[in-house]
């Protein structure tokens, strides 16, 4: 099967040799074509250039004239699959409660973890479904989906399982995280050691018995896992074949990044609040900074300072923290917006780290994030927009026209369960 997209107005993200990421000053760049095509067969893209070059026929064909094209989003960071939602925190916050304050009284990840353990599996696909529908219309191709509202061994094998029936289920590029060490339950407050011993010798030899997840995470932050712990946890996960990718510096700054640039992590998330030796820490590291500025639009704390990590010469991805409690939405065309407004990231660098850095906080750079030969097809195909800087400029509007995931045109009603 072959699709050729005709007479786009401008092509972006065209690399014949794609980096791996963007850093520091590259993040200015995006390399486009005017008046161009795409050629994809199968699932991948296999020629592009200007529409004078075009040379091929295809099964299908769609006219993209005065549209642009561009990769689609890969939202590294998110809890995609929960139960219910949380809008009595909401009100909770409205009238001066922290964040901190209502999970100390039973709010926050606990109060999701109850509400999961009571909901089906069957329940829980049919929620995140609608989860996935809305998130692709918004532009993204690929998502990141981690556990960590089930808190004991039952729930976050459930989670998982959620995950991995997703992926058959959908076009989404999914990567499955592992985050038992979200929170301590409250059954295990009084001998937080017992419930990382559950973690380490239960969970994780079943999860990868099952080989239900991709990446392991720990929330390393004051009042919920030190970096001693983040380090044990995260080493069983390297011994049992996962990758960290950490939350880290949401509300303080322990220490928790270079001890995660110790153990390869891929990713480390949050970075609200940053020290100039967390900068130092991850300069000429492998270790993405990824920065979700919905999640401060929502809870109201600062914003990551991303002008600063990029003047730096780092690589910042943007994700949405799509979940039920600090960020219940996976807009990733909003996450750009705020990128812009209130971190002063240009359109283009805000863009660039919401796909190819994206993509390599997945570990999927080689695969997504640009248009380039061999590359999976995940394509957006804008409305007709003036130019590409309408895309956060119009921050309350859906920019995207049309979905190509996997190489095909993508309808809502395809998704069903």
């Amino acid at each position: 099967m072959s699709l050729l997209i005709k007479n786009i107005k401008t092509l972006f993200q065209t690399y014949e040799t794609p980096p791996k990421w963007l850093c520091g000053a590259q993040m200015k760049q995006m390399p486009s074509i005017d008046n161009a095509y795409v050629f994809i067969e199968n699932e991948n893209i296999t020629s592009y250039g200007k529409m004078t070059d075009l040379a091929f026929n295809a099964d299908k064909v769609i006219d993209a004239t005065n549209k642009f094209v561009l990769p689609a989003f890969c939202d590294s960071h998110t809890h995609l699959v929960f139960a219910g939602s949380r809008e009595q925190e909401f009100v909770d916050r409205i009238n001066g409660l922290t964040y901190e304050e209502i999970a100390a009284r039973g709010g926050g990840i606990l109060n999701s973890a109850k509400r999961l353990s009571n909901t089906s599996e069957e329940e829980l696909i049919a929620q995140a479904l609608v989860r996935c529908n809305e998130i692709i219309s918004l532009g993204t191709g690929a998502v990141e989906i981690k556990s960590g509202y089930g808190l004991s061994l039952e729930s976050e094998l459930k989670i998982l399982r959620v995950i991995q029936k997703l992926k058959t289920l959908t076009p989404l590029t999914i990567k499955s995280t592992f985050l038992g060490a979200h929170a301590i339950p409250t059954a295990f407050k009084s001998n937080r050691n017992r419930y990382i011993d559950l973690i380490i010798n239960d969970m994780l030899p079943a999860i990868k018995a099952d080989n239900l997840a991709d990446y392991i995470d720990v929330f390393c932050e004051t009042n919920y896992f030190t970096v001693a712990e983040m380090e044990r946890i995260i080493k069983a996960g390297s011994e049992n074949g996962l990758k960290a990718k950490v939350h880290v510096n949401q509300f303080t700054s322990i220490g928790g990044i270079a001890a995660a640039i110790k153990h390869n992590a891929l990713s480390v998330d949050h970075l609200e609040v940053i020290e100039n030796y967390d900068i130092e820490a991850l300069q000429g590291a492998e270790t993405i900074a990824t920065l979700l500025p919905s999640c401060s639009f929502f809870i109201k704390i600062p914003y990551a300072p991303a002008r600063k990590l990029i003047d730096a010469g780092l690589a910042i991805a943007l994700a949405s923290d799509y979940n039920p409690g600090s960020t219940p939405s996976g807009n990733m065309q909003l996450v750009i917006s705020l990128a812009c407004i209130q971190q002063n990231l240009l359109p283009v660098e805000a863009i660039n780290a919401a796909t190819l850095n994206g993509a390599y906080a997945m570990g999927l750079s080689q695969q997504l994030g640009t248009v380039s030969v061999g590359k999976k097809a995940n394509l957006i195909i804008s409305n007709e927009l003036p130019s590409i800087l309408s895309l956060p400029y119009a921050f309350g509007s859906n920019a995207v026209n049309e979905m190509i995931l996997n190489g095909s045109e993508f309808k809502n009603t395809e998704i069903t369960y």
